[in-house]
């Protein structure tokens, strides 16, 4: 479900820089800054600027080295996937690489390798040999967190993302009613004020929405956007079931991982005994997809929040899980994510429950059709029953999953199923 991000030549030496598909749920991006002016010269793969859509911030490559003959979209334009930003004049043969007149600012070495500006920038920085760099990129291509890993790998803590990795991790979440308030000031004891009822923990906390000078910011924005579509777009209905975390919590505490690694891993489970959830609804086109790609709403702070993808999280056990949320969320958080960490994912969850959260409706993540919503873990007085059939009274830390579903390609029987099978799980059978 990806496509390429720049391509199309429209004459004879020259191509079209287009606006990246960023995956099957974003329609459209914003331009935030151009890194070139008509007649400047660029490098392949050097960044020709700098997009924002509701899922991700990231930079555009040039498709090929040439001459920018048009830029076609102003800064803080909004324009569709596909929508041509620029032109590039590669040659005569339309396939040339012409030599970059910035040749440090775009980062061309010797040896033919093109890197980004970022990349060259934090290579400089930390003294890196980027031919000695293995990039994971298309092509080789010599990517930020590729450097970044190397940074981290050599104990530099010097860098934007280890000074964030060293900051405790705010909660993971998506749309949720149980956020904190902004701080305002006011009368002592009253709502906002220092000690009243609703104080933020942190000038950081999700509701201190930074502003450009018309009231939201762009990322809000087109989240409130998303958001919105999905509300008109799906037929949502919310389904919840309680759990008894005993067991959850007794491994996770062998394992020193969190509860969210194995209700990551009782949501596969259940996906592959009930696959209709593991979906994409795209107008009237169902397509039910085998490997589990798993979103996973992390925080942004002020800025909002994101949901990368544990892609093929199937193959991962819950210490796996909880790895690859932990460095998915590390990431996010340094803006470090790439177009293919957020894309293709096939089923999200959320967990806005570490603000001490009953119970919510999540906003489905279009165009899935499911969404699973962690809620706080409460130490209650419970029923239980032996294997002789007494009851008695107990205190066990109970949660309320939210599993929101999309009526159009579910039915309530199948919701309650699927949460049904996820309890399971989790409680050991």
């Amino acid at each position: 479900m990806s496509s390429s991000t720049t391509s199309g030549s429209v004459a004879a030496g020259l191509l079209d820089v287009t606006m990246p598909q960023m995956g099957v749920s974003v329609a459209e991006g914003t331009i935030v800054e151009w890194k070139v002016a008509v007649g400047d010269e660029i490098a392949a793969e050097a960044t020709i600027c700098e997009i924002s859509t509701d899922k991700i911030d990231t930079e555009v490559p040039a498709p090929a080295g040439g001459t920018v003959t048009e830029i076609l979209v102003a800064v803080g334009e909004t324009v569709e996937v596909g929508t041509v930003l620029a032109r590039l004049d590669t040659g005569a043969e339309g396939g040339g690489s012409a030599a970059p007149a910035r040749a440090a600012a775009v980062g061309r070495s010797g040896a033919g390798r093109h890197y980004s500006p970022v990349v060259s920038r934090i290579a400089a920085e930390h003294e890196i040999d980027l031919e000695s760099v293995a990039g994971t990129g298309r092509d080789g291509r010599v990517r930020k967190q590729d450097v970044l890993a190397l940074v981290n790998g050599n104990g530099d803590v010097s860098g934007s993302a280890s000074a964030s990795a060293a900051v405790a991790d705010p909660p993971l979440h998506i749309e949720s009613p149980y956020r904190p308030d902004p701080p305002a000031p006011a009368v002592p004891g009253a709502p906002g004020a220092p000690g009243g009822p609703g104080t933020a923990s942190s000038a950081g906390s999700p509701g201190a929405v930074a502003s450009d000078g018309d009231g939201l910011s762009r990322m809000r924005r087109q989240i409130g956007e998303h958001m919105k579509r999905s509300l008109e777009t799906a037929a949502t209905c919310t389904t919840w079931i309680e759990v008894d975390m005993s067991r959850v919590e007794s491994e996770r505490a062998r394992l020193k991982v969190t509860a969210l690694a194995f209700v990551a891993r009782a949501v596969i489970v259940a996906l592959r005994e009930y696959p209709a959830l593991n979906a994409w609804l795209e107008g009237e086109r169902y397509t039910r997809v085998d490997a589990v790609n798993l979103g996973i709403a992390v925080s942004l702070g002020e800025d909002g929040l994101i949901v990368p993808v544990v892609h093929n999280a199937h193959e991962l056990s819950e210490e796996g899980l909880a790895a690859r949320i932990r460095e998915l969320a590390r990431r996010a958080r340094a803006r470090e994510l790439t177009a293919d960490d957020v894309r293709d994912g096939t089923f999200t969850i959320t967990n806005p429950g570490q603000y001490g959260s009953i119970m919510a409706t999540p906003i489905i993540n279009q165009p899935q059709v499911g969404i699973l919503d962690l809620e706080a873990l409460v130490k209650r007085p419970v029923v239980v029953t032996d294997a002789a059939g007494n009851d008695a009274i107990a205190i066990r830390p109970m949660t309320i999953l939210g599993l929101s579903w999309d009526h159009r390609a579910l039915d309530g029987v199948l919701s309650a199923q699927f949460l049904a099978a996820v309890k399971r799980e989790l409680q050991g059978g």
